[in-house]
């Protein structure tokens, strides 16, 4: 039979009421009674009735955790590392419940009964329309991922802009001049600002920018293959490959290896979100860390802020990228 907070007052010599105050973190009760009580449940093992927390308190004890999509163009390790993320911080407190925003055709379903507070890993404007009928239903909300212009809301996302700029002058400081670029999935926004990235620091090298370099990718390992094969296809194949995530950058390698050319001997390749497979590769991937499982983390504990005090400041956090200099990059040459 399990254990009932009526069994713990009993025990700690407390009225049920105090018990439920302190296993709630009521300012009400002193450190010292919380402790106590706290102390005796863990003991006895004790597992909150979420049914009855919710009627007393007016809470779902949910927390919706939502993709812009799941089934395409949404990696595994990507995946994995965001939900794990968030349930590190809201674990045993929260129910978490994970989904994609197309999945869900009828947006009135989302309402406070059933989410005390939503995280969205937002990666297309059309999203939007999710976010702004969660703001109008005032559950709090935190988007991670991309930026949302024209509403106050909780908004933490990395530059990838700028790491990718960053990784591609570290080719061209390698000597490289005939440089690819495998994009991720079209109307994604992180596709757009990396191929930002990719195209402004080939500008500001006057390196010039060939059409037949530029390929369509889909953010997944076979549309690396694919695209990999199509710039093995030109007369004049490039010297590196700048690829949009890392799960891309393992289809290119195979593809690379299959033609009976070598990495990075023939060509160089860098990827992008630093998976955890990636510097178990052989060679080892080159790639601009973007750490998934930190921004979840931030915005899981600011949400968690948002469901005690609506009134807390909104505001966009960045955190910032880092190039992970590995085996998968040769140098061809000194900067002419």
């Amino acid at each position: 039979m399990s254990v009932t907070i009526k069994d713990i007052a009993k025990i700690a010599g407390f009225s049920h009421t105090t018990v439920s105050r302190a296993l709630n973190d009521s300012h009400l009760i002193s450190k010292e009674t919380k402790e106590k009580i706290k102390t005796i449940a863990e003991t006895l093992n004790y597992t909150p009735n979420y049914n009855a927390k919710s009627l007393v308190l007016n809470r779902s004890y949910n927390i919706g955790l939502f993709f812009s999509t799941i089934n395409e163009g949404t990696s595994s390790s990507f995946f994995y590392e965001v939900v794990k993320g968030v349930n590190s911080v809201v674990c045993g407190e929260f129910n978490l419940i994970v989904s994609g925003i197309d999945e869900y055709s009828n947006p009135n379903t989302i309402n406070k009964k059933h989410f005390d507070g939503i995280i969205i890993m937002s990666q297309s404007t059309k999203d939007d329309y999710f976010i702004y009928n969660i703001l109008e239903k005032k559950i709090p909300i935190v988007v991670l991922n991309r930026e949302v212009q024209d509403v106050q809301l909780v908004n933490i996302l990395s530059d990838d802009r700028k790491g990718v700029e960053n990784a591609v002058e570290y080719l061209i400081n390698e000597g490289h001049r005939n440089i690819a670029i495998i994009e991720g999935k079209k109307g994604f926004k992180s596709t757009q600002e990396r191929k930002k990235g990719f195209i402004k620091a080939l500008i500001n090298n006057n390196i010039s920018i060939y059409k037949d370099y530029i390929v369509k990718g889909k953010y997944d390992l076979e549309s690396g293959y694919q695209g990999m094969k199509q710039l093995l296809n030109l007369s004049n194949i490039p010297t590196a490959v700048f690829c949009s995530n890392d799960d891309m950058a393992v289809g290119a390698i195979k593809a690379i290896v299959e033609e009976g050319l070598n990495v990075p001997e023939d060509i160089s390749i860098i990827g992008f979100d630093d998976n955890v497979f990636a510097s178990y590769l052989s060679p080892a991937l080159t790639t601009i860390k973007k750490s998934f499982e930190e921004i979840s983390i931030r915005g899981a504990k600011k949400l968690l802020k948002l469901i005690e005090d609506e009134t807390l400041e909104r505001e966009r956090i960045y955190v910032s990228t880092e190039l992970q200099i590995r085996e998968s990059v040769k140098r061809v040459g000194g900067i002419s």
